[in-house]
């Protein structure tokens, strides 16, 4: 089975989820989590990225910096945020890097998904 791990530029809890979103509102152009930005608005995760995800062919994770490092410290050196990809037994490879998920906004994302999984647009 293959597996998709999304993993945030912030750390999980309440406090730091707060933080994230005032950064988010007050200062967009410096919030460090693109993948953050672009899959949620100030109200929750966005509809049309939870019907994506809920669609794809494998199974999708999300994790935040801090559970990252305490869950996959093999993967603590890899800049953020970053989508990896694991395939059977096979250790967790960068499927999407930090410097993609940079440049893009959620149907460019979307669409590098389904094309990395080789699935049609």
């Amino acid at each position: 089975m293959t597996e998709l791990l999304f993993v945030y530029n912030a750390d999980a809890g309440l406090v730091a989820g707060a933080m994230d979103l005032f950064h988010k509102i007050l200062s967009p152009a410096t919030y460090p989590c693109s993948l953050c930005a672009v899959t949620y608005g100030n109200l929750g995760m966005k509809p049309e990225w939870r019907e994506f995800i809920k669609s794809l062919p494998v199974q999708a994770t999300f994790l935040h910096r801090d559970e990252l490092h305490a869950q996959h410290p093999e993967l603590a050196a890899t800049p953020l945020p970053a989508v990896f990809r694991r395939a059977g037994t096979a250790g967790w490879q960068v499927f999407l890097a930090a410097e993609e998920l940079n440049q893009t906004d959620l149907p460019g994302l979307m669409a590098l998904v389904r094309e990395r999984l080789g699935q049609p647009a």
